[in-house]
């Protein structure tokens, strides 16, 4: 495979300039334009962020992105699919609500909402996955697999279950539908370290499938509903619920690869990473943990495993910065990931994304001023 062309602005700004004026050179000088997008439908597969959590992106970049498909004579859409987790996004309505709480509109982004999986999430397409290794087919959100083309924006940030989330995670997982999700996770059942555990019912509030229980003062999970999921691991304060085996987030991260390629597949493409307040953890909380590192830069390319690798390859660069999780945790040098979350191999999705043609870690990084 050959080498893959990484774009990347810094997010320095001098008088005069702005992160959108920048966005927006560097779309046009990293190859978007040579997409035709006259008269196509075009799915910009974002996050709309949790209400509650502050690190998502901000709907200016969206704009410049449907603003420039809509110059082009094409027909943009933002999109997402519905969640497992308890929350806000669980069905299209809800969903909807917590978009336009966080500031995402037709008015502030040039463009119409769509919840790609339907009213309650099961509006979707079963997709062949070509040369997938974990899984046959996919479960896409329809709204997504009926578009003709697929742009990704994407906060890129750490993430509790594949040590991190850019592109890949966005699309993949993001893309699937409640029942895409299920299936993503199903080889994913945490467990409770007992000692650690104080009864606290955190946990068992946050479950959406009543899996989690408190008795005699300790959490119980039910593994015949527990889908795996993965929300009660980053809400327990006290760290006493773990994964159960070693391999499943391996697992997890190989199958959102195969997820993001059935969406991918067959269809032209483009991804932006846009790498600032790098949070430890998904955007999917109604939280968010301070930033692991200092912004760097937004990240775009054809490539969806090269514009990742890029972006991770920035990130462990960085210096850690103090008064946040990298405190708490022994500092791996040259690996922000590994050392916000050492169970967790996060170069898994990038592999797996070489093994099955998805993209090349091998990559030119091209500066656009």
């Amino acid at each position: 495979m050959t080498r893959a062309k990484v774009f990347f602005t810094s997010m320095r700004c001098s008088f005069g300039d702005s992160l959108l004026l920048k966005l927006r050179r560097l779309l046009d000088k990293g190859g978007f334009d040579d997409i035709d997008f006259k008269k196509k439908f075009v799915a910009v597969k974002i996050h709309f962020g949790e209400p509650g959590n502050l690190s998502f992106l901000r709907p200016n970049f969206a704009k410049v992105v449907a603003d420039k498909v809509t110059h082009a004579k094409g027909y943009p859409f933002l999109t997402d699919c519905g969640t497992l987790y308890v929350g806000r996004r669980t069905h299209a309505l809800s969903h909807m609500d917590a978009a336009f709480e966080n500031g995402f509109s037709p008015l502030s982004t040039g463009c119409q909402l769509i919840i790609a999986d339907g009213l309650k999430g099961t509006d979707d397409v079963e997709v062949p996955i070509e040369g997938g290794k974990l899984l046959k087919s996919a479960r896409i959100g329809r709204a997504i697999m009926d578009a003709d083309i697929v742009i990704s924006l994407n906060h890129f940030k750490g993430h509790e279950q594949t040590g991190f989330g850019g592109a890949l995670k966005n699309v993949g997982m993001g893309s699937g539908s409640r029942g895409g999700k299920m299936v993503m996770h199903n080889d994913t059942r945490p467990r409770v370290k007992e000692k650690l555990c104080v009864g606290c019912k955190i946990c068992e509030r946050q479950c959406a499938h009543d899996a989690i229980k408190i008795k005699a003062g300790k959490a119980l999970i039910d593994e015949s509903k527990c889908v795996g999921c993965g929300r009660c691991l980053a809400s327990c304060a006290q760290h006493a619920i773990i994964n159960s085996w070693s391999s499943a987030p391996d697992a997890l991260s190989g199958k959102i690869v195969e997820y993001a390629k059935a969406v991918v597949q067959g269809r032209p493409s483009y991804h932006i990473n846009v790498v600032n307040q790098v949070s430890p953890y998904c955007d999917c909380h109604n939280e968010n943990d301070a930033p692991v590192v200092s912004d760097i830069g937004i990240f775009a390319s054809s490539d969806i495993v090269a514009v990742d690798q890029a972006s991770v390859d920035a990130v462990n660069k960085a210096a850690p910065l103090p008064n946040t999780v990298n405190d708490e945790r022994t500092v791996v040098p040259g690996d922000i990931f590994g050392t916000i979350h050492p169970s967790i191999n996060w170069e898994t999705q990038l592999i797996h994304g070489e093994e099955v043609g998805l993209g090349t870690r091998d990559y030119e990084l091209v500066t656009v001023k």
